[in-house]
């Protein structure tokens, strides 16, 4: 089906006041904390110290904890609570009957994510103890599962304040439960406001800001309903606003896997969108788009799905796309936010096509989803190092910035460790168990937290 159109005059640039820019506010504080899935920055960087560098599965591993099943998910922290989503375990029943679904598709076609089981039927919510990986308590969030190419429909990541939780899955199930895991509301934005309709399921994670609740819907490949972004009161579930975000993206192009950025401006914090081929600001009271920037699909392609969220570095957000052009926006700039205020575009080898990069504030640090990794200007786009090569594989997790280092794992839950320098350096290459792994690494205090598809590890220099 097709998108729903943007009349070309509402694409027009719309005015934006020069004001300096910086990363909105974080809704946590202390060194115990990743509270959402792009951590204490939002951008995949941690202020952790004294982080292992070499491990092994016996090796400078605290603990693990098996999952009930694998999930793109990644945790989120809070002091001596860490929340996971997952899909329950598969019974033996699920197990055969996709066994048998397996053996009947032999010769047709390749099964796309080659042909795993996406896990079980339930969506749960687990919260388990930092000091030992014990599952404290788990809620049922929702039924239904499925695979979507590597994907499941429990790939959006968890976000808390230290009192709550809130949950989204890729049925469209919000959430929220006190830590303690008592349930305060429910909705289901797909009841609300009508079917998903992106092409390979529902991937995004909920942003909180200040008490609000955001939740974003890119879609259009397969759907004609509007895209939209919407805003709950955290602790009550009240739709504060729901505003449509238009676009003219052709085909799979409407469909985007991004979670929303909040920057902080001087007259107010807005939210920032990437999918559907473009840029947008929102006002956060309201939902209104502010300003709208084109280029993400230069060539107006129709498979320009969005996966990689963006960055904020000084006043530059970094904007991936489909690999390319990623695109670096001046949002500090006088005047129009237009094509002129496009500090910069990547066009070269080495840009993600899932991986959202991660940053230092001056430097960009990504990696590609064949394992090549870049060290760039946040400035002015300048390649320092890369693109080099890391360990080969396939790359669906975000790179992590944690203790100078970069952390890279990919989906067979190899990580590799580099310096984070204006030089390339290798330091180590870790293996794990080797099963199914999407969700990005994070760090918090002198650990390193890695859900791999069998197992989450807390990971720690021996004698911690």
């Amino acid at each position: 089906m097709p998108a729903r159109r943007l009349p070309m005059n509402v694409l027009s640039p719309i005015p934006l006041l020069a004001l300096p820019l910086v990363l909105a506010p974080s809704e946590e504080a202390g060194e115990g904390r990743w509270s959402n899935w792009r951590g204490p920055h939002h951008n995949g960087a941690a202020d952790a110290t004294e982080l292992p560098t070499k491990w092994t599965v016996d090796e400078n591993v605290v603990w693990k904890t098996p999952m009930p099943s694998w999930s793109g998910a990644t945790p989120a922290i809070w002091d001596d609570r860490i929340f996971l989503l997952s899909p329950s375990k598969p019974s033996a029943e699920e197990l055969e009957e996709h066994a048998k679904e397996a053996e009947a598709s032999k010769g047709r076609r390749r099964r796309r994510g080659g042909g795993r089981h996406p896990g079980g039927d339930d969506m749960l919510l687990l919260c388990l103890g930092t000091d030992d990986g014990a599952i404290q308590w788990q809620a049922k969030l929702d039924a239904g599962n499925s695979l979507y190419w590597k994907g499941n429909r429990a790939s959006p990541s968890p976000v808390t304040d230290g009192e709550h939780v809130w949950t989204l899955t890729g049925n469209g199930t919000v959430t929220a439960h006190t830590v303690a895991g008592e349930e305060v509301w429910t909705t289901n934005v797909q009841e609300r406001y009508g079917e998903f309709g992106l092409m390979w399921g529902y991937a995004s994670s909920p942003t909180l800001y200040e008490g609000m609740l955001i939740v974003q819907v890119l879609h259009g490949m397969n759907t004609d309903e509007p895209s939209y972004l919407v805003a709950f009161e955290a602790t009550s579930g009240e739709v504060l606003w729901r505003a449509e975000r238009p676009t003219d993206a052709p085909r799979e192009s409407p469909d985007a896997y991004t979670t929303p950025l909040v920057v902080d401006r001087a007259n107010g914090p807005e939210l920032v969108v990437t999918g559907g081929d473009y840029v947008t600001g929102h006002d956060l009271a309201s939902g209104d788009e502010l300003w709208r920037v084109a280029g993400l699909n230069p060539r107006r392609q129709p498979n320009y799905r969005i996966v990689p969220s963006a960055v904020l570095v000084g006043d530059v957000l970094v904007a991936p796309t489909r690999v390319r052009p990623m695109l670096a926006i001046d949002l500090g700039g006088e005047g129009e936010v237009t094509e002129d205020d496009i500090a910069w575009r990547w066009d070269e080898r080495g840009a993600p096509d899932v991986p959202t990069p991660t940053t230092d504030g001056k430097h960009v640090f990504m990696v590609d989803d064949g394992g090549l990794v870049s060290c760039l200007d946040g400035a002015t786009g300048e390649a320092l190092w890369g693109p080099e090569r890391t360990t080969e594989g396939t790359y669906s997790s975000s790179p992590l910035l944690a203790d100078g280092k970069l952390y890279l794992t990919n989906e067979e839950g190899i990580t590799t460790v580099l310096r984070a320098s204006e030089e390339f350096e290798q330091l180590a290459v870790n293996e794990l168990d080797g099963s199914h792994t999407l969700s990005t690494p994070i760090a918090v205090g002198d650990r390193i937290y890695l859900r791999t598809g069998d197992f989450l590890y807390c990971i720690g220099n021996a004698g911690d």
